[in-house]
């Protein structure tokens, strides 16, 4: 007897081929049969009638940071209500685990670091999660049997450093028996079934102390190192940030990037590739690792994202005007001297200059002040001013749009909130966005669910791309957009029997109605641990979600299963090949 039979379901299976109408019968888990609609006659303990729906092969999301929230949110909200059964977490070099047993301080500047380095709300680490593992065994088993998705994770080099070097992992390098100690500690985590290397030397990486975080002091022959500890170990991966994933890579960092995965001889994804017409330099630029890892022996997969992905600011707290050359220390200012600064005509001219430079990089384009919308206010002095133009209310009251957006920041004691409207929304960008997707090293992701919750919602990219395929640009097919949400990542991962229908593979399965999958706006609410905020997102049309063959999800409510599973390297993901 089958345990579920759906019936009449458009079938979209990852593969990227045509569409096709069908029956699918689910048994312990796993599709245990897909026929031709009305041909089937076993019986089943439930039955749902899907005409006029699709149905696909659950969403895989490459880059998440749902480390800490799925010990207080096991469904992995709002990725799972957009049609997401498999999350991969651990990366950019951040992982809540190895923690040093004899030094309990380690948690809290770990904590600490997350709040910065990824916005994780630091009353949430503290109020969410128990923090009782040491090893990465003992994390990944502190997960296992209460997570409604499936999830894998890859291990931090900022953790790594940590546990073995203390305090000098901020500046330090290792002695050759404390690198032979950060390899034992890796190769632990592996068998345990860890993904592989996770690891950052962007700029931007700050600790909670506003020191570079410990990967950054790393030196290439230690990268080499735990790259070469990565190929020794089935499934594995290697996923790597350097400050030119940002812009433009520099000629070492692409140097560094093809040594890693030719040592390995395993797959390094980066991200995120930003695609804009209006620098047309940079997309060629950014695949060059690729090329050349090819001729090497290995393989660099950039993910991009399909959608823009809004991201809100604030003069008050910190977000990525923090991260504009020059910028940093004022904004770090006490609020009343920091308003002070702002209102100065010199610091702005000042400020303007830098954000505009060539060194600013891609945070240019967060430069055009006259073009952000106002959110939420908090005086009566701003009262209507939510959902304007800048520079629209910079005209009324004479002002140039950053001298008027600082002073609307000022009566609010610098909390309001910033809407920056994208710069790349053109059909420039979107025809150059279409023309990279069909590189063979480019993969759709790079959402950061879990990370700044309260700052962007990048979870929803999957149901508002299918929509835009099949009622808006219409840039791919379907069946195009589902395999490079399912099947591209799934491969990319080595994951065993996921990323597509099929028989015997496991079901992990959305059923959604075409005429409507989309994704409501982003809108913040107080639900984390200690009521602090974070942005969500309504899914719109997806009927139902299932992980292993259970129903998680049914018009967008959860059903409070947890089915999923960690995924572990070796077992649950084989080998990928790079040549």
């Amino acid at each position: 007897m089958l345990d579920h039979l759906i019936r009449g379901a458009t079938v979209v299976d990852g593969t990227g081929g045509p569409s096709y109408p069908a029956d699918l019968g689910i048994r312990d888990g796993r599709i245990a049969v897909v026929a031709e609609p009305g041909t089937l006659t076993e019986e089943a303990v439930t039955t749902e009638d899907a005409t006029g729906l699709v149905l696909a092969p659950g969403f895989v999301d490459p880059h998440t940071h749902y480390d800490a929230q799925l010990f207080w949110d096991p469904y992995a909200t709002p990725s799972m209500n957009h049609g997401v059964t498999t999350v991969a977490g651990g990366n950019c070099g951040f992982t809540l685990a190895p923690l040093h047993p004899g030094r309990p301080e380690d948690a809290d500047y770990t904590r600490r670091m997350m709040s910065r380095v990824e916005g994780m709300a630091l009353k949430a680490l503290e109020e969410g999660v128990d923090w009782t593992w040491s090893s990465f065994r003992e994390y990944l088993d502190a997960l296992e049997g209460r997570i409604a998705v499936n999830a894998g994770f890859m291990v931090g080099h900022c953790a790594l450093r940590r546990h073995v070097m203390g305090a000098d992992a901020i500046g330090g390098q290792p002695t050759p028996e404390q690198l032979d100690a950060m390899l034992a500690l890796f190769h632990d985590a592996m068998d345990a079934g860890a993904w592989g290397l996770s690891t950052t030397q962007s700029a931007t990486h700050s600790d909670g102390d506003g020191q570079p975080v410990a990967s950054r002091h790393a030196l290439p022959e230690e990268l080499l190192a735990l790259s070469r500890a990565v190929g020794e170990h089935e499934g594995t991966q290697l996923e790597a940030i350097v400050a030119g994933c940002l812009d433009q890579f520099a000629d070492e960092e692409i140097e560094l990037l093809v040594d890693m995965t030719a040592t390995a001889g395993r797959p390094l994804n980066w991200n995120v590739l930003t695609i804009d017409a209006a620098v047309p330099e940079r997309v060629p630029r950014q695949l060059v690792p690729s090329e050349r890892a090819r001729r090497a022996g290995g393989r660099i997969v950039a993910l991009t994202m399909p959608i823009l992905t809004p991201m809100n600011m604030s003069l008050g707290t910190f977000c990525a005007l923090n991260l504009i050359p020059g910028w940093g220390d004022i904004l770090a200012l006490p609020v009343p001297e920091r308003i002070e600064r702002l209102r100065d005509a010199d610091t702005r001219a000042e400020m303007l200059r830098r954000a505009d430079s060539k060194e600013a990089g891609v945070f240019r384009r967060l430069a055009d002040f006259g073009r952000y919308v106002i959110g939420d206010t908090y005086s009566e002095a701003n009262e209507g001013l939510t959902g304007r133009v800048v520079r629209d209310i910079a005209a009324e009251r004479g002002l140039d749009p950053f001298h008027c957006l600082v002073e609307i920041c000022a009566a609010d004691e610098l909390r309001t909130v910033l809407w920056p409207m994208p710069t790349d929304n053109d059909p420039g960008s979107w025809a150059l966005r279409r023309e990279t997707w069909e590189h063979e090293d480019v993969m759709l992701g790079g959402s950061d669910a879990g990370a700044h919750l309260d700052r962007m919602c990048g979870a929803p990219y999957t149901t508002r791309f299918i929509g835009d395929c099949l009622r808006g640009r219409r840039l791919v097919t379907l069946e195009r957009a589902v395999k490079m949400l399912t099947d591209d990542p799934a491969r990319l991962f080595g994951l065993r029997e996921r990323g597509r229908i099929e028989e015997g593979f496991h079901a992990d399965l959305v059923l959604f109605d075409p005429e409507r999958i989309d994704a409501g706006p982003a809108t913040l609410v107080h639900d984390l641990p200690g009521d602090s905020p974070r942005l969500d997102s309504r899914a719109i049309g997806i009927v139902s979600v299932r992980v292993n063959g259970v129903e998680t999800l049914r018009d967008d409510k959860v059903t409070g299963a947890v089915p999923g599973t960690v995924l572990r390297s070796g077992r649950d993901t084989r080998t990928v090949s790079t040549v």
